[in-house]
């Protein structure tokens, strides 16, 4: 019997990459986009393990209207892949409350929407990944909304390790540098800051993510697992 998996943000880069992965091990999948543009993609593809459905995960009434016609087609959950996110990068100064407020609710109260509502159709020996970012453990300028939000699916992720134990495992990712957009156009500098040699894949994210997924990692929860390439180990002076 085919495994049933969501994965929110799939319509593109690294959730794209995740839904490609997880239809060829063999899931059906069911994908929470919020553009539209990537949703009619997704429904144009002749797959029939896939079922794209336009959601924003930041309004509860949304998920809940999703997984409930998820439910209702799949009858059960047995992988969530919580990936959407949105940036917004101001000065402080700059940064409205109805900005921090929105990344908030996408970002971090999403994933909050989505495995609540999917609670009742988990079944046993179920896992769920969450994607969060190195920013969780580093930072740059002008990064409040976001690092707080990457922060935040760190502590959200162990949290719900012991609250959905043993039934569910639950753990995250944080990716480091990872191209999605243009990795031809890196240069040997971009490449040259990575200790292994080379700017990340978003492949290399999915196989993390069918790595945690699946029973292979049976003995692994509440953890985040960093996929970066060693940046966040590398010291630099100046």
């Amino acid at each position: 019997m085919k495994k049933t998996a969501i994965v929110t943000g799939g319509g593109h880069g690294i959730g794209r990459s995740i839904v490609t992965k997880l239809l060829t091990d063999g899931c059906q999948v069911a994908v929470l986009e919020s553009n539209p543009a990537y949703v009619d993609i997704l429904s144009n593809e002749t797959n029939q393990s896939l079922l794209p459905i336009l959601c924003d995960i930041g309004v509860p009434a949304q998920v809940e209207n999703a997984i409930q016609t998820i439910g209702k087609q799949f009858r059960q959950v047995d992988y969530i892949v919580n990936n959407a996110g949105i940036g917004c990068f101001k000065p402080l100064d700059e940064l409205t409350i109805e900005e921090w407020n929105r990344v908030l609710s996408v970002n971090l109260s999403g994933m909050f929407y989505v495995v609540k509502s999917c609670k009742s159709f988990l079944s046993d020996h179920s896992a769920i990944v969450n994607i969060a970012s190195t920013r969780a453990l580093m930072s740059e300028p002008d990064s409040e909304a976001y690092a707080a939000t990457k922060g935040g699916i760190v502590a959200l992720t162990h949290a719900l390790a012991m609250s959905l134990a043993p039934k569910t495992r639950v753990n995250c990712i944080s990716p480091g540098w990872i191209e999605v957009n243009d990795y031809e156009g890196l240069t040997e500098a971009d490449h040259s800051q990575q200790p292994v040699g080379r700017v990340g894949f978003a492949d290399d994210i999915a196989e993390t993510v069918s790595f945690l997924l699946s029973e292979k990692s049976g003995f692994i929860t509440g953890h985040n697992i960093i996929v970066d390439g060693g940046m966040t180990k590398k010291m630099i002076y100046d």
